[in-house]
């Protein structure tokens, strides 16, 4: 029996690609997608034609930008389970960090025996849901500094300040 691309996908759901040595097909598939934009098509040995759609358009140009710069690139599906070890990279913190939030409830996960089990749709969840956190605190932080009229102040009245504040007196 033949294996389908579903099946070489779900065998090699969690490999990492590094780039190739020799990088000049990938600048030319860079190329390639830079000129084309979002209208490429693939062509099977047989002359059969299907067009790209723009998500899987926009994946294939991330990963070969990503092999062009020198990184290597894993793809996986969302739902794809995790462990602590791998989520904490994703989030960019440590794994006794990511071990809190889960334990606080923040992002779910499971623990069908000693381990704890993340999965990466819970995960961009958690992550997106900070960002848009982030991004509105910052927004806030931004819109009172501007009623207070701090984007009016110069460097040199920020210098100021600060050599009155290390004085100990008020600017």
């Amino acid at each position: 029996m033949s294996t389908t691309v579903i099946d070489r996908v779900n065998e090699r759901a969690d490999e990492t690609v590094l780039p190739p040595a020799d990088t000049t097909l990938i600048e030319e598939i860079e190329s390639f997608l830079d000129n084309y934009g979002r209208q490429a098509s693939l062509i099977a040995p047989d002359g059969k034609k299907t067009d790209i759609p723009p998500e899987v358009y926009d994946v294939l140009t991330r990963v070969v930008l990503a092999l062009a710069n020198g990184s290597a690139v894993t793809v996986a599906p969302v739902s794809m389970r995790l462990t602590t070890s791998q989520a904490a990279e994703i989030l960019g913190v440590s794994r006794p960090t990511l071990v809190r939030l889960l334990e606080d409830g923040a992002i779910p996960y499971e623990k069908p025996r000693r381990h704890r089990i993340v999965r990466l749709d819970d995960l961009l969840a958690f992550k997106r849901n900070q960002d848009t956190q982030r991004q509105a605190k910052l927004a806030e932080l931004t819109r009172q500094a501007v009623a207070d009229g701090l984007y009016e102040a110069t460097a040199e009245m920020y210098a100021e300040a600060l050599r009155e504040a290390r004085r100990g007196r008020p600017a």
